[in-house]
């Protein structure tokens, strides 16, 4: 019976083998003679596997059963079950076993004598792209196909122009204008100074067919009116080469509809909005021109459908989580902006000038869908609480009810303007930030550290500017402030990966699901926030602190990238999470069930955390030193 028998195993471990990620690419003649050398060994519970600098002589596949997988310091490094692998880090680095290997449970093992792995990873380029040891280039690999295949990210803005920019000149009347629009087939001029003495045009502005309607005919004016009356002359511009995205975003901030394209100065075009809403999540568009036509907080609170809808279908596009946090955080500005307008409707103009800041996800632009508000009010110095207060404190009142309303639920916290203590004066809010640099405690700061991500979104929002400059010249030079900053960032790590159905500790203990956002999303903003602090970043975005980071060369050689596709991954697991959520009717949340997540986003998720644990590790030892001081 020996021959028969040793074909239906080999038989047996082939069918095996095709359905493990690894061999599934494969062709069948290589599969077959791996199946042939398959040397099969059973292992107790509990038995040691490898040792730790033994010659490592096969690579490792699991049958059935689990492994245990540590480092040299005895710490757990990983849990294997069926179809998991190991011993590939000893085999391609001086055939030295690396990280020890113990039975969890009785297990089967598959071994592949080492002549025969090296030639498979020598000469199979899917096999070496899935059993790479490297986390870093495995998951630049995966966030690098997610990009490529995101064609929002790469359309230019000068893939958009049809034709070159018609112009005439500001002494030409609105008759002519719109005359000259008629001919042209278009809905824009560029309005330019024939007075200057540059070679090429100067634009002085831009007018387009609303303006002859709501400016020219609403307002009653002469047809002869020169268009230098009606247009608008502070020009909101794009360049060439930015992305489509890029250039929405600028429409939303502006609220304007057209645009002017500019290659190194000079005009080379005009996109107009339905321009981008070919290209373009156009739902995210409609929603915040429907937010600022909404009379009420009803009818506010009615377009929450159309939010959730926008945000499920730039996922759907495979936007990039910086796209769908852009769009979203625009999104809720928005609401807080028509909010603020109805409130001044409501109690009238406010007594002194004030500044309505976001806060925190809002501030950084990474805002999604499941999300708390956080907001605060600085007011000018001539603040007199007695007589102005009840103006503002109602006021706050109003924003924040319509928020929570809109589905901003309020924050746990209280880091909200409708507490007293976040809504001071400018000197006072100064203050604040002098005595959190100057005089930090980890306990003040825990609280504290959502303010260190503020942005104006309504009324004076140039002292939100003014705070940051003071953050970014002040910050770096207070080591012991970026010290309690960095022990903050270090109270929430990342899991080790995934076991069966679980998500295991790096103590080794089991628990149903994890929340990403605490655990993933929040770790790495916390983290490039102190890096970006002490390089005096003036950003606001982690992506883009990061890249100031990365330019201040603070980070090791490679880590700045590692970063950025640990965050743009575990983000985009995130959000489609919650996208499917809302697609099934549920209520979407940060926590993940692993039963949920496919093989694929198991393993590159373990890669995540697997960095995003090492860049903790980094943050500690750079900081560490001042904290006594």
């Amino acid at each position: 019976m020996g021959e028969p028998l040793m074909q239906d195993e080999q038989l047996e471990i082939l069918q095996f083998l095709q359905r493990q990620t690894p061999f599934a690419p494969l062709p069948e003649d290589v599969l077959h003679r791996v199946a042939k050398a398959v040397d099969v060994r059973y292992f107790k519970a509990g038995s040691q596997i490898l040792e730790f600098g033994q010659v490592a002589q096969s690579w490792f596949v699991v049958r059935s059963g689990a492994v245990e997988v540590f480092r040299r310091d005895g710490t757990l490094y990983n849990r294997l079950t069926e179809g998991g692998h190991f011993g590939e880090a000893g085999l391609l680095q001086k055939k030295k076993v690396r990280f020890p290997v113990a039975a969890l449970e009785d297990t089967l093992l598959y071994l592949i004598p080492e002549p025969l792995f090296t030639e498979l990873f020598d000469t199979q380029e899917s096999f070496t792209d899935l059993v790479e040891t490297e986390d870093r280039t495995r998951l630049r690999q995966v966030v690098s196909r997610q990009t490529e295949s995101n064609q929002l990210m790469s359309a230019t803005v000068e893939s958009l122009i049809g034709r070159e920019p018609v112009t005439l000149p500001q002494t030409a009347t609105a008759l002519e204008a719109a005359r000259c629009m008629t001919q042209a087939g278009v809905s824009s001029l560029l309005i330019v100074d024939e007075t200057d003495s540059n070679d090429h045009p100067v634009m002085a502005g831009i007018i387009t067919d609303r303006d002859i309607r709501t400016r020219l005919v609403a307002g009653g004016l002469s047809y002869d009116t020169p268009v230098s009356q009606i247009m608008t002359a502070k020009l909101v511009t794009v360049e060439h080469s930015q992305l489509v995205f890029e250039a929405m975003l600028q429409m939303l901030r502006h609220n304007v509809h057209h645009l002017p394209v500019m290659r190194r100065k000079i005009p080379i075009g005009v996109i107009a909005l339905s321009d981008v809403v070919q290209y373009e999540s156009r739902n995210s568009l409609f929603v915040v021109s429907s937010v600022f036509r909404q009379a009420s907080v009803d009818e506010l609170a009615t377009l929450t459908a159309d939010v959730h809808a926008s945000f499920v279908r730039m996922v759907n596009e495979d936007a990039s989580s910086l796209m769908v946090g852009s769009a979203m955080a625009l999104i809720g500005r928005s609401f807080k902006q028509r909010l603020l307008e109805l409130a001044e409707e409501n109690l009238g103009p406010p007594p002194v000038p004030y500044c309505f800041l976001a806060l925190g996800s809002m501030a950084r632009n990474e805002q999604l869908v499941v999300t708390d508000q956080d907001n605060a009010l600085v007011l000018d110095n001539r603040f007199d609480s007695a007589p102005h207060d009840g103006y503002f404190s109602a006021l706050a009142a109003f924003v924040s009810d319509g928020l929570a309303r809109c589905g901003y639920s309020y924050c746990s916290g209280g880091i909200m303007a409708t507490n007293t203590k976040w809504r001071q004066p400018l000197k006072v809010w100064e203050g604040y930030f002098n005595q959190w640099m100057e005089q930090p405690t980890a306990e003040t700061l825990l609280s504290a550290n959502i303010f260190f991500d503020l942005d104006g979104v309504w009324g004076q929002t140039e002292w939100a500017d003014k705070l940051r400059t003071l953050v970014a010249r002040k910050a770096k030079n207070h080591p012991r402030f970026l010290a309690s900053m960095a022990r903050n960032a270090l109270l929430r790590t990342p899991p080790l990966g995934f076991f069966k159905d679980f998500v295991v500790e790096a103590d080794g203990r089991h628990s149903k699901a994890i929340n990403l956002k605490r655990r993933g999303t929040a770790p790495m903003a916390d983290l490039i926030r102190v890096h970006a602090l002490a390089v005096g970043s003036m950003a606001q975005n982690s992506f883009e602190r990061l890249q100031d980071v990365i330019a201040a060369g603070i980070l090791p050689p490679g880590r700045g990238q590692d970063l950025h596709d640990t965050l743009e991954f575990i983000s985009t697991v995130r959000i489609r999470n919650q996208a499917n959520d809302l697609s099934a009717g549920l209520e979407p949340d940060n926590s993940i069930d692993p039963q949920q997540l496919s093989a694929f986003e198991r393993k590159s998720l373990r890669d995540a955390f697997l960095i995003l644990g090492d860049a903790q590790s980094f943050l500690k030892f750079r900081y560490q030193s001042a904290r006594g001081a």
